[in-house]
């Protein structure tokens, strides 16, 4: 069985982060593995507390597990800080060559700010070049490439491509049409899905990304991948759970409403 190995933060409401990355792993069929790098303190309505988890600890959890378990496929969350690029940066030069998949998560559903601002520069020059695909939205795209929010999603994934990445999927979240761009400086492909506006959208760039880095460690292409990401993705927004919390409800990529209680 394939394991992947997901490098985020943890999100105490279970929506988003490692929480969120393990039930797309396990939707997927593969095994997942964490190293974390962050805690937070968290819920529906916001984020009360972010603790750094130390750059010893991060690299000690990348090393346990490659060093035992194996690492076939790696998806890369929430970094918060130079310390911990630069951490993860030295965890995976001890994995070898393995696929990345890069969500560069800078703010939360809620609004919080999840990178410090001095540590864009360090996610650009030490991880985005690691990146097999990097999955960034159009506003995370505009501040990795330094074009802002009046670039396109055309232009975005060029420049995304030009730093490093082996390609990049600029997800449509917050497009007009909800389109996600994939590109690899040679395919450009428009990928569609399934719409839910209004729907619970908490953990929805996690679920993509691991479904995406998952798909990877089961032998797809990145461009196939990315279209089982999409479809997944959108399939747990249309299934989020609305009724948890009083914010944001977290996505569902298991679809538990429909099952019967145990």
């Amino acid at each position: 069985m394939p394991a992947v190995l997901s490098i985020a933060g943890s999100d105490s409401g279970g929506g988003a982060g490692i929480q969120a990355d393990l039930k797309a792993f396990a939707r997927c069929g593969v095994h997942g593995m964490t190293a974390i790098t962050a805690l937070t303190a968290q819920n529906t309505v916001g984020v009360d507390m972010i603790e750094a988890v130390s750059p010893e600890m991060i690299v000690a959890q990348i090393r346990a597990v490659g060093s035992d378990i194996g690492v076939d496929a790696v998806k890369i969350g929430m970094l918060g800080d130079r310390a911990t690029i630069e951490a993860v940066g030295h965890g995976l030069d001890l994995l070898g060559d393995v696929p990345v998949v890069l969500d560069p998560v800078m703010v939360s559903e809620s609004g919080a700010d999840l990178l410090a601002a001095d540590a864009r520069e360090a996610l650009v020059a030490g991880i985005l070049p690691r990146a097999t695909v990097a999955t960034p939205n159009i506003p995370e795209a505009g501040v990795i490439t330094g074009l802002g929010r009046k670039a396109g999603q055309r232009e975005l994934a060029r420049a995304v491509v030009s730093l490093g990445a082996d390609a990049v999927v600029v997800t449509g979240g917050h497009s007009e049409g909800l389109v996600d761009l994939f590109f690899d400086g040679d395919r450009e492909v428009e990928i569609e899905g399934e719409t839910h506006p209004g729907r619970s959208a908490h953990g929805s760039g996690c679920t993509h990304s691991s479904v995406l880095a998952a798909m990877i460690a089961r032998g797809a292409e990145p461009l196939e991948a990315a279209r089982k990401a999409r479809e997944l993705a959108s399939a747990a927004v249309g299934n989020g759970l609305d009724e948890i919390g009083s914010g944001p409800g977290p996505v569902d990529v298991f679809g538990l409403k429909r099952q019967s209680a145990p």
